[in-house]
């Protein structure tokens, strides 16, 4: 009697949706909620603290400590979750934006705006803060086949950035019948600011939802008796997540200096742009995202991780230089959403790269340092930009700075890391036949 050879896994991005388990789609559902909270936060975040009457000084400091309040949390969650459990932490997080959102919608003070600034969560820039990607990331790596991970993270990328622009959208038609409506516009920004604070609260029931087979699997006795690893939730995998997160800290500091809200205060400042208007491009720029996260699995199936990486987000690099430089708005808007067409697709790739170099009971910790060093990164630079912004002599300066320290950082990765793709990247480069039955 000969012994039954199971076919290999469909790794294809249908069949990586489909694959999805109960817990993998509460999961895919809480980030869609945060991520509608985010696009809608970062349209009206900059006009809101600058409507209170708040200097472009004071509102960059805000933007930096809510950034450098988000990585100290984030550290601490994120290199504990997989010892005090990762739907705790998530639930944690969650309650974090209902206390940001709540004080932020109802004061105007500038020390309380600090103070919740840097103990909760808020995201200035639209992207992902605090500790929910990397623990939400180790648990959708416990719910997913690893040949799936890649594919799953695009999905993952996918439906955040839609939630994101539809968030930016519905923030600015909002923001624009409110106003109608007679509402003065800072009322009207802290009707969006308040509903940050609801979407914190969903979020929090969805995770109590998760079932416990997203929890981290049982660490080695070896390992657990490491001190690094006590601390940091790291043991083998240390040295290259330190490389790594020094790269990124590095990407993600010239990011910082056009985060979203950011982006949205200069249009608004540079042509005149109305809120509707601002909603209407960050929503594209966000559906273009999309489009180029779910794409870069594909590109990554076939010139691996890291090229994908580089390849794709070099030309993405010199767009962002060239927004400041169109002379009138709906090149810049083209400019702009060029970019976004290409500007993500090294952020699926990226987060399954890391989860492929580390330990499966590293994968939250891995996740969480590279994470952190990225929010550290882009805490300093909000500070240095926000007055750069508001300034008509270099308004156009972050622009050159993000665009050619990014383009830094994709050649100094490629150097670096050209020559070590993950394990399971290599398996693939092997023709099928060779490949062991699997039972």
């Amino acid at each position: 009697m000969t012994a039954s050879v199971e076919e290999p896994l469909d790794s294809g991005l249908v069949a990586s949706l489909r694959g999805l388990d109960r817990n993998g789609r509460l999961l895919f559902i809480t980030r869609i909620l945060r991520m509608f909270g985010y696009g809608s936060l970062a349209v009206v975040l900059v006009l809101y603290l600058a409507g209170l009457g708040l200097d472009a000084v004071t509102i960059g400091l805000i933007l930096t400590l809510t950034l450098v309040g988000d990585t100290v949390i984030s550290l601490f969650l994120t290199t504990s979750a997989d010892r005090i459990g990762r739907r705790r932490v998530l639930i944690a997080g969650s309650l974090l934006m209902v206390a940001a959102g709540v004080v932020f919608a109802l004061t105007s003070w500038v020390p309380l705006l600090i103070l919740a600034a840097t103990i909760g969560v808020i995201s200035p820039t639209g992207n992902e803060v605090g500790p929910f990607l990397a623990v939400e990331q180790a648990a959708l790596s416990e719910a997913v086949p690893d040949v799936r991970r890649t594919p799953t993270f695009a999905w993952y990328n996918l439906v955040g950035y839609l939630a994101t622009a539809t968030g930016a959208l519905a923030a600015g038609f909002a923001i624009q019948a409110l106003l109608g409506f007679g509402l003065g516009a800072v009322d009207s920004y802290r009707v969006v600011v308040g509903s940050y604070a609801v979407v914190g609260l969903v979020m929090a029931a969805v995770f109590a939802l998760v079932g416990p087979a997203v929890e981290s699997p049982p660490v080695d006795p070896a390992d657990a008796a490491d001190g690094i690893r006590r601390r940091f939730g790291l043991g083998r995998s240390k040295d290259i997540i330190l490389r790594l997160s020094l790269l990124f800290s590095l990407d993600a500091f010239a990011g910082g200096f056009v985060p979203q809200s950011l982006m949205a205060y200069w249009f608004s400042l540079r042509f005149g742009a109305e809120p509707a208007l601002l909603g209407g491009i960050f929503f594209g720029a966000n559906i273009l995202a999309a489009v180029s996260s779910l794409s870069a699995a594909r590109i990554a199936a076939r010139i691996g991780l890291i090229n994908t990486m580089v390849f794709t987000h070099l030309p993405s690099n010199i767009l962002l230089i060239l927004v400041p430089l169109m002379p009138n708005l709906p090149l810049a808007i083209v400019c702009l959403l060029l970019r976004y067409s290409l500007s993500q697709m090294d952020v699926p790739t990226r987060q399954s790269y890391v989860i492929a170099v580390v330990e499966p009971g590293e994968r939250s910790a891995a996740a969480g340092v590279t994470g952190i060093a990225r929010t550290t990164g882009a805490a300093i630079s909000p500070s240095l930009s926000a007055p750069l912004v508001a300034s008509a002599g270099f308004a156009s300066v972050p622009f050159f700075l993000a665009g050619g320290l990014k383009i830094v950082y994709d050649l100094l990765l490629y150097r670096a890391f050209k020559s070590r793709p993950p394990g399971g990247e290599a398996a693939r480069a092997e023709p099928r036949r060779s490949d062991p039955p699997r039972t």
